[in-house]
């Protein structure tokens, strides 16, 4: 069931996103050569408390997810889990997913950036996939559909050879993290929910170097890309409003 948000549920949610977004201004600040993901993880449990927030994604699903982000490295596409011993390398890209729940409302979004001087393959993954989200946005527009988000993030990924990851789509957010409707990074213009005001959803291009195919190691979190290629992911949670999309994820909201 959709569940349209109000203008005041929104700016709650505009409270939760700016919480992630600070998670990341502080993160930024600490990637690099020899830090390890714990690291990263209790920086941002220590920002989800300095702003009197919850973390997201602690203990969500099952198994329960023991920690506040996701941090995937190389070719995890999605749902790493931080360890001490996951030491960041100079040349890898690392993803970070992070959410945050204030006054019930979540936000959700996620980053990916390079780990000292990384290749330039490694560098154009990283910006296509973050054009395919603001390529998307632009279609996310009353009166639009779903598809129309979704086929633009496939063509600007495809043309560039890479692999739109069909397993794992953004979502529809609100009082959970993940709300109906499923918003694919593949489709058809056209096709779809039709877009509507008071529809928040995160939008998350998961783009592979490679293959598009995925495989879930033993874990039961991460998601790796199945020929081990770089992946690369990039999500901002949007409103849909009169007046075009709004980013809730951002520290001036």
């Amino acid at each position: 069931m959709i569940s349209l948000k109000s203008p005041e549920e929104i700016k709650k949610m505009q409270s939760a996103g700016r919480v992630v977004a600070l998670m990341f201004d502080a993160l930024q600040e600490m990637i690099r050569p020899g830090i390890s993901t714990y690291d990263l993880d209790q920086r941002a449990w220590e920002v989800i408390k300095e702003n009197h927030a919850l973390p997201s994604f602690y203990k969500y699903g099952d198994p329960p997810f023991p920690a506040a982000i996701c941090t995937s490295i190389n070719c995890e596409v999605v749902h790493g889990i931080p360890s001490k011993t996951r030491i960041l390398k100079e040349g890898d890209i690392i993803s970070v997913d992070a959410g945050a729940v204030v006054d019930g409302f979540h936000g959700d979004a996620a980053r990916t950036y390079a780990v000292g001087k990384i290749s330039p393959e490694a560098e154009q993954l990283i910006r296509v996939t973050e054009e395919c989200f603001w390529i998307g946005f632009e279609k996310a527009i009353i009166g639009n559909r779903l598809g129309d988000i979704s086929s633009a993030i496939e063509a600007h990924a495809t043309s560039y050879g890479y692999g739109v990851v069909r397993e794992l789509t953004g979502h529809g957010i609100g009082r959970n993290l993940h709300e109906d409707p499923d918003v694919p990074n593949y489709g058809k213009a056209g096709h779809g929910l039709r877009l509507v005001d008071g529809l928040v959803i995160a939008v998350e291009p998961m783009i592979n170097m490679g293959t598009r195919e995925v495989a879930m190691l033993d874990d039961e979190w991460t998601i790796v890309s199945r020929d081990r290629k770089y992946s690369s992911h990039y999500e901002n949670t949007i409103a849909i409003t009169p007046n075009g999309p709004v980013i809730l994820t951002k520290a001036n909201g």
